[in-house]
């Protein structure tokens, strides 16, 4: 029997890739999973003032403290998804008013957390048998994949089949079908068809396949989004916020022809749960990577049959 652990959407929360790690003994799982969207989406400027006190932004609320607390403030902030840049007032003003030199500091910032990432699952799993596959999702940028480099027990599995434990075979896509956002991989619906017909042709056993695919299958419980107006604001209906169904067509054209014995999904935060497409089990483990909670599922395989998985929270 083969035990994965699959999780997504972390986006950038140290605290979240830690206890990702630790799922391995926890759960006693020889495969973990990281399936897109890994980086976090601000960066925070720590700003020293001159009277040697420095001030920050700490989710929503303006702070001031020491020097003594800056590590400790900069570790609150990465622990929900969120960089920070130590600088003076000039240094954020310089900043600000160059928008590639704002980029290049987020850009290293990210990089920075990553190689960090990268490091740690080298430590913390070596020698163990356990292999970590982490890949980007739609929101992450180009950037970063230089930094996704296999060495050791971490995989960057995107774009291509791998063998899991068990000689079981995955295919990885953090790619999306158009989203409102426009993020950095996105593409059309009929070109997303194309690049998962081509990962699947490649498998060699259908039935006992891994779809880990960041995007769900449309019109599933997976797929349930607050619906967005072209300015960002959610659509009200009646007393509440219209819900639509923002998965992909073209991965679940793929799963109903291929049939695979697995479909791994996030992308949509609020809608985790699991379905069935004819004898493919689909798990969107859901993600609450702001408030350091790691959503997950923890699933044992055999040849041709999910044995038994379980959602879960900590």
């Amino acid at each position: 029997m083969t035990r994965i652990f699959f999780t997504t959407d972390v986006h950038g929360s140290d605290r979240c890739f830690r206890k990702f790690l630790n799922a391995a003994k926890v759960y006693k799982a020889s495969c973990l999973i990281l399936g897109g969207d890994i980086t976090g989406k601000v960066l925070i400027p720590v700003v020293e003032r001159e009277d040697g006190k420095y001030e920050a932004q700490v989710f929503g609320e303006r702070a001031v403290f020491g020097k003594e607390k800056v590590d400790e403030v900069r570790k609150r902030l990465q622990d929900a998804g969120q960089y920070s840049v130590v600088t003076t007032r000039a240094g954020l003003a310089e900043i600000q008013a160059d928008k590639a030199k704002e980029e290049k500091v987020f850009n290293d910032a990210m990089a920075e957390v990553l190689t960090s990432w990268v490091a740690l699952a080298q430590e913390r799993l070596k020698g163990t048998g356990t292999v970590c596959y982490v890949s980007p999702g739609n929101d992450d940028k180009l950037e970063i994949d230089s930094v996704l480099v296999d060495s050791g027990p971490f995989v960057n599995p995107e774009d291509r089949v791998v063998e899991l434990d068990g000689g079981f075979e995955m295919i990885t896509l953090g790619t999306a079908n158009p989203t409102p956002w426009k993020s950095p991989r996105e593409v059309s619906e009929e070109r997303l068809g194309e690049i998962i017909e081509r990962l699947a042709s490649q498998v060699n056993r259908p039935e006992d396949a891994v779809y880990n695919l960041h995007v769900p299958p449309i019109n599933t419980e997976l797929d349930r989004a607050p619906a967005v107006s072209h300015d960002f604001n959610y659509v009200k209906e009646g007393l509440g916020v219209k819900y639509i169904h923002a998965g992909s067509s073209a991965v679940r054209k793929a799963i109903e022809k291929h049939s695979p014995l697995l479909g791994l999904h996030g992308h949509i935060h609020e809608s985790k749960g699991f379905v069935r497409i004819g004898r493919t089990l689909c798990l969107n483990p859901g993600s609450e990577y702001a408030d350091g909670i790691l959503r997950g599922v923890l699933a044992n395989l055999e040849p041709g049959k999910v044995h038994d998985f379980m959602l879960t929270s900590g």
